[in-house]
């Protein structure tokens, strides 16, 4: 009898035993699940915030006055062409836009100002070509030209032209020919180290196989004055910027570095009709946000620039300075800037370009 007793008491509690794993296994999954479905609301509740965040920031955007900033100085190719699409956008937007002119070091002192400002869209670095090497040229960027900003959208892209000293030299290959009679011994212009300018011109010197000295300036108007005067032997100047020296015969177009004659220009040949192939090179403008802006501004900014970029005013003025709108998407700028950066990167080593 005692064993029946104890036989039964030894059952009773297995059953407890196994009533109690399933009661326990019950309240996991039960409180598993009810994790799980308080962890979906949280966040569904979180992207709902945010979309309504991003939502009330459109709406709001902009307040008050929108700061472009520009790494090169007043009458650059750059500094003109955000100056064309701020006067329309700044209608658009119902607020001014302020142009600040932040020049030296290849653009990388106004890159890392921008970058280190509040991300909420009133900062805005308006930068060329030149932010696609610098990361290949300066070994202590105080910033990450991807991570540290928000691609907004193309401006425009603009081809550069090959000027030089009135009557010095008659083409391209005259140029060429005395630069090879005098190896390192003649100097080039560049609108400063890593510049567009200074790409341009190393790209060509690699193609036409010579050296020369560099002589960086802080932007396009300072280094045409040299070639005006005659001290240097030539700038890879935005044609923009060099069309009314030309057309007053204060310096000689000896070639256009884009894929096809310029129609502004229409009996200079280009780089790779004068003789060699591979050398042509246009200067773009880009406009660039730090990267925790919200993406509704972001979006908001890109469809300003785009739409002003398609009136019929910055068309009639983009026609008349030899500058191609960049109607790109964001994602088709963020792949377009990402090539630049390789492409930079590999005439940047081949010239062993490095910033002093």
């Amino acid at each position: 009898m005692r064993l029946r007793d104890e036989a039964a008491s030894a059952n009773l509690i297995a059953i407890g035993h196994a009533s109690t794993r399933h009661l326990i296994n019950h309240n996991f999954w039960n409180t598993e699940t009810s994790m799980k479905r308080r962890t979906f609301i949280a966040s569904a509740s979180a992207a709902a915030a945010l979309l309504a965040t991003g939502a009330r920031a459109q709406a709001t955007y902009p307040t008050k006055a929108v700061k472009f900033v520009v790494p090169f100085t007043a009458g650059s190719s750059t500094d003109i062409m955000a100056r064309t699409i701020a006067e329309r956008m700044s209608v658009s937007l119902g607020q001014p836009i302020v142009i600040e002119n932040r020049p030296g070091a290849g653009g990388t002192i106004a890159a890392t100002a921008v970058a280190k400002s509040d991300p909420d869209g009133y900062t805005v670095l308006v930068h060329s070509g030149s932010h696609a090497v610098n990361p290949a040229i300066y070994t202590n960027l105080a910033y990450d030209t991807l991570r540290d900003f928000t691609n907004v959208a193309g401006l425009g892209a603009v081809p550069n032209i090959i000027i030089a000293p009135q009557g010095r030299y008659k083409t391209l290959k005259d140029l060429v020919a005395a630069a090879k009679a005098r190896p390192n011994q003649l100097n080039f212009a560049s609108a400063g180290i890593g510049s567009a300018t200074h790409l341009n011109a190393e790209k060509f010197m690699l193609v036409a196989d010579i050296d020369m000295q560099h002589v960086p300036f802080k932007g396009t108007p300072e280094a045409v004055t040299e070639i005006v005067g005659g001290r240097l032997e030539y700038y890879c100047a935005p044609i923009n910027a060099a069309l009314g020296l030309i057309k007053d015969g204060k310096v000689a177009a000896l070639a256009t570095s884009g894929s096809r004659r310029s129609p502004l220009l229409p009996d200079v040949p280009t780089s790779i009709e004068a003789g060699f192939p591979d050398s042509d090179f246009s200067l773009w403008v880009g406009a660039f946000v730090p990267s925790k802006t919200p993406a509704a501004i972001v979006q908001r900014l890109h469809a300003e620039i785009i739409k002003a970029a398609n009136t019929p005013e910055v068309k009639e003025r983009y026609l008349k300075s030899g500058t191609e709108a960049m109607l790109m998407s964001q994602g088709e700028f963020d792949a377009f800037l990402k090539k630049e950066i390789e492409v930079s990167a590999r005439i940047a080593k081949r010239a062993k370009m490095q910033a002093q």
